[in-house]
């Protein structure tokens, strides 16, 4: 009974304070938006992208507190600017994508950097890299919501093209769907999920979020529906046990969000029953017997 009531209590505390209430409810609602997304990002080897944006929303959350505008706004007017500098790029030369990327968020991150380093402000910017979603004001959850609404709200509504394009894009263009739109909405709907996670776990490791959950839902099936729902399902555990770990012990909340996805990967590598290494090593053991 006093395990029980012990275990009740390790529970419940942490929801006595309004501010963990809202660091749940950001950190679930931006982990099922970076999920959902991470399936097709997953599929079209687009990882790389996520880590592109994240980075490249840095000048322009600057530059929004230097006008005065939400954060919101100027990560969102630079993400969706990096993802259509690299597309333009990769059409109009002879460089390769990754080099694009590469060239293109570090260009970035570097002129935030500068920015950081040259305008004055008494706010300190440092959780724009590191997240503050113990922090979050009613104005940040209010825009966090309504992103993640409009990015599932369209995962929802073009679910179908965008798989279809995700694993064959000629057979989806010969079907008369454009695979440059879907690329084009595929790669705005990740401006928007990058926003959306800016809050909870910051500009170094939001690419985590829009990578583990897909990468491990991967691995447990071969069905896309199952695997968008195993993601979700995933970036949901990891948040709650992410803001709870950093309650009890101390520790940074997006770190602790991401160390938790990362222990899912870990344990669908090893023992998902289809793909996981332990699995397959027991086959040929229970075979030769």
């Amino acid at each position: 009974m006093d395990t029980l009531t012990a275990l009740v209590q390790w529970f419940a505390q942490p929801l006595q304070f309004e501010f963990m209430r809202r660091a749940l409810l950001v950190a679930v609602v931006a982990g099922v938006a970076c999920a959902v997304l991470s399936c097709w990002l997953t599929l079209v080897g687009w990882s790389l992208m996520g880590d592109a944006v994240s980075h490249a929303v840095l000048p322009g959350v600057v530059l929004s507190y230097l006008f005065g505008l939400p954060f919101a706004v100027g990560a969102l007017v630079f993400g969706s600017g990096s993802v259509a500098l690299i597309s333009i790029v990769n059409r109009t030369s002879r460089v390769k994508e990754d080099a694009v990327i590469g060239v293109v968020f570090t260009a970035m991150f570097a002129l935030g950097l500068v920015l950081v380093s040259r305008v004055p402000s008494q706010t300190d910017l440092s959780h724009i890299l590191f997240g503050n979603v113990l922090g979050v004001s009613d104005t940040d959850i209010r825009q966090i919501l309504v992103l993640a609404a409009v990015v599932l709200a369209v995962a929802w509504y073009k679910h179908r093209d965008l798989t279809l394009y995700a694993f064959d894009p000629v057979h989806a263009h010969a079907l008369g769907i454009s695979p440059r739109l879907m690329e084009t909405l595929l790669l705005g709907m990740l401006s928007v999920t990058v926003v959306v996670a800016l809050q909870a776990v910051g500009i170094i490791l939001v690419v985590a979020m829009v990578i583990i959950p897909g990468a491990t839902a991967y691995l447990l099936t071969d069905r896309f529906e199952r695997m968008l729902a195993l993601a979700a399902a995933v970036a949901a555990a990891a948040a709650v046990a992410g803001v709870y770990a950093s309650f009890h012990l101390n520790v940074s909340t997006g770190g602790s969000i991401v160390l938790a996805q990362a222990s899912a990967f870990v344990l669908a590598y090893l023992l998902a029953p289809r793909q996981g290494v332990l699995r397959r090593r027991r086959r040929p053991a229970r075979a030769a017997l």
